[in-house]
């Protein structure tokens, strides 16, 4: 289904997130004269990979104060949805709506048999049926393909690397070792760096997987323009109707199919997002047979 090579990108750049993190405890552990911070490190990554895992379903919901809805409350997502997921031979996930008008729609959960799909208010209103089924098979693929643990992954290393970075930026750390093993120029430009890397890596591994899902739900629902319809529509509902940056939302936010704020208040290259013209032209690329660049 891939022909980008999107899967070793993401093994890549979940590697270098991991190598960020052990360099940083490698760099402490040599200015403490102790080696235990390479073992802290790793185990802080997996425990927070761990739980963002287990709940990243819990808090996605939460943040969005999503509800769930009957089959008798939203009948159009149902039947998409269910016919989707036999299609694919998967479980049917929980469905849930949003209570915003701005147009968005995610997947969440830790696999198939734990997924939940969510959609705004907003978004059920500015679509048709057809386009709301190449975004449901967008959101579906995102949990067939297992975005939502690469997902998590990435996040929760990259948080660790921030953390980190801003406990190193006040030079608590520095304290133990010999005063010959403390560079603190190096110190600061590691605590000022690594944040920055981690967060760019991270929305690289973001933006990798929007390709793929793009991609495998259009081959899912058989119909990429209408997808690429859909997210013509999202571009300009966003634009009228775009969600705060609070602090939840901004955590949630790249599981959604397009970038919830406004242009003013995140820039593209710090988007977790591809550009909205590059997914639509790989989407009419792909509906009328020819190739598609890899990038």
């Amino acid at each position: 289904m891939h022909n980008h090579f999107n899967g070793l990108k993401t093994a890549a750049l979940l590697g270098g997130l991991w190598a960020i993190l052990l360099a940083i405890g490698w760099f402490i552990a040599q200015g403490t004269n102790s080696s235990i911070f390479i073992l802290v490190f790793a185990l802080i990554g997996l425990g927070t990979t761990a739980y963002g895992y287990w709940n990243s379903d819990k808090l996605a919901i939460r943040a969005m104060h999503a509800y769930p809805v009957t089959e008798a409350q939203a009948p159009a997502m149902y039947r998409i949805v269910r016919e989707l997921s036999t299609r694919a031979g998967k479980p049917m996930p929980r469905l849930y709506v949003s209570p915003t008008q701005a147009p968005n729609a995610f997947a969440t959960g830790r696999n198939p048999e734990n997924a939940a799909v969510c959609c705004t208010e907003g978004i059920l209103g500015l679509l048709d049926e057809r386009e709301l089924r190449g975004v449901l098979g967008h959101e579906l693929m995102h949990v067939y393909n297992r975005d939502i643990l690469t997902g998590s992954v990435a996040a929760a290393i990259a948080g660790v690397i921030s953390s980190i970075g801003q406990f190193l930026a006040f030079g608590a750390i520095f304290g133990g070792g010999n005063d010959e093993d403390r560079n603190p120029i190096a110190g600061l430009a590691l605590a000022l760096l690594a944040p920055i890397a981690a967060v760019f890596v991270q929305m690289a591994i973001s933006r990798t997987r929007e390709y793929d899902a793009d991609e495998d739900g259009a081959t899912l629902t058989g119909d990429p323009l209408a997808l690429a319809s859909a997210l013509k529509k999202l571009e300009l509902g966003v634009a009228r109707a775009p969600l705060a940056p609070t602090q939840q939302v901004v955590n949630a936010s790249h599981m959604m199919i397009a970038n919830p704020f406004r242009a003013q208040d995140i820039s593209r290259m710090m988007s977790t997002h591809p550009p909205m013209a590059e997914r639509i032209a790989r989407l009419e690329q792909m509906a009328y047979g020819h190739r598609i660049n890899p990038s």
